[in-house]
């Protein structure tokens, strides 16, 4: 669900600084507009495969960290009498 919602968010985000870096090079709407709903369109897809690929790799990475004992230490010889 967090990815979907930053997905999302992020969309809109992008969608609103590309309108208006295109409209501030052009001063097109049309153009603004075009170029505002594709490219941001084609980030968010490309934004929602980066973030799957990196909890991949995180995930590939969890099992050498999970070597660690989560056991307690057991105490030192000479105070088990």
């Amino acid at each position: 669900m967090k990815l979907y919602l930053k997905t999302v968010t992020y969309c809109a985000m992008h969608f609103a600084v590309a309108v208006t870096v295109t409209f501030a090079l052009t001063r097109s709407w049309h153009a603004a507009l075009a170029i505002g709903i594709i490219e941001p369109l084609v980030q968010t897809v490309f934004f929602n495969l980066h973030e799957r690929a990196w909890a991949r790799a995180d995930r590939r990475r969890a099992p050498a960290y999970a070597r660690v004992s989560t056991e307690p230490p057991s105490p030192p010889s000479s105070l088990a009498a």
